[in-house]
């Protein structure tokens, strides 16, 4: 076997060779070459060089002839490439107006960039990634929205909105709402905790052990939380979690209270207790826009933290496990920032 001469390193040009070849991030191309230079430093023969580098003896005479004539400069390829071709304008148009106007021959509900490179037949996928790429166009995405049919939406999004910015002097606001139907299920099959190179894993099958209702006040001030379970979400429930809303507060502050219009907040059980309590204001989201009660955002916490994952053997454990986020939540709370941009 024929042994390489050695290169004659520095202490500067071995630093900066080992942490190329150590960078998660530098290029196959430059790694590659300063392993060369390494093993050649090492004296290793050209036989275990080609082996383990898979490259031929050219390759070793031109970075190692060039390595000793440029040292680290001459490590990178005289022609790195040329930039991408550009798509001219007649090809986007035709791009584009595949993708917006028309839908895949085989069915498909949408495109990928490999379905229409293959149905125009003389585009590359390169390109129409490209393209899609510049005019911001995600085939591949889906976004849901919910159109409120309110005829009184401005009036009922300001006045909800006007809370959050702005909300009455020595007054207290509240987002109420109720999550229904929490389902506490337990799994049938012992549950895989978490270890290293393996996720948690809960059995397929599960047991359900009834369901229970969560009613929650979110003070949209400090960020606080009012939590109460009921086995129904019935108006005489929510009456009597707008009584203990109440009996939180000093007598006679004024409240404002900002729910959904389900038929359980117009009840005549709601419009007698307004009666009697004069300091309490209800203000309604507009129809299909629960999306402006902020309570719904803490709910979507709740749910990942909580519900999504948790295991619970009676529906006294679900009520417990709930009560207790909720009281962890208060140690440090932290209110939602609400921010308006007129589009």
């Amino acid at each position: 076997m024929q042994r390489m001469g050695k290169m004659n390193l520095t202490d500067a040009e071995r630093d900066k060779l080992l942490t190329a070849t150590r960078s998660r991030t530098a290029r196959v191309a430059d790694v590659r070459r300063a392993k060369l230079i390494l093993m050649l430093e090492e004296g290793q023969s050209r036989d275990t060089i080609m082996q383990r580098l898979e490259c031929d003896s050219r390759f070793i005479s031109r970075w190692s002839s060039r390595f000793l004539s440029e040292r680290l400069a001459g490590m990178y390829a005289r022609h790195p490439g040329r930039a991408p071709k550009q798509p001219p304008a007649k090809l986007e148009a035709r791009v584009l107006n595949y993708t917006l106007r028309r839908k895949p021959s085989d069915g498909s509900t949408h495109w990928s960039s490999y379905k229409l490179s293959a149905e125009l037949g003389d585009v590359s996928v390169s390109a129409v990634q490209r393209i899609w790429r510049k005019h911001n166009v995600r085939a591949q995405r889906l976004d849901r929205h919910m159109v409120s049919n309110d005829p009184d939406f401005e009036t009922k999004a300001a006045d909800v909105i006007g809370l959050y910015l702005n909300p009455p002097a020595h007054a207290v606001v509240f987002c109420v709402d109720e999550k229904t139907a929490i389902q506490a299920l337990d799994r049938k099959d012992r549950m895989l905790p978490l270890s290293p190179g393996r996720a948690e894993s809960h059995g397929f099958e599960y047991k359900r052990n009834g369901t229970l209702s969560l009613f929650a006040a979110l003070n949209t001030a400090t960020g606080q939380v009012l939590g109460k379970t009921a086995a129904r979400h019935t108006s005489e429930q929510f009456v009597a979690f707008l009584t203990d809303i109440v009996a939180s507060q000093c007598q006679r502050q004024e409240i404002h209270v900002i729910c959904d219009n389900v038929s359980s907040h117009k009840s005549q059980r709601v419009r007698d207790f307004l009666v009697r309590h004069g300091n309490v204001r209800m203000h309604f989201t507009p129809t299909y826009s629960s999306w402006l009660n902020q309570v719904e955002n803490w709910f979507s916490r709740i749910e990942r933290d909580v519900i999504t994952r948790g295991v619970f053997t009676s529906v006294k454990d679900l009520g417990r496990k709930l009560m207790r986020y909720i009281r962890e939540h208060n140690k440090n709370p932290k209110p939602i920032k609400w921010k308006y941009d007129d589009p």
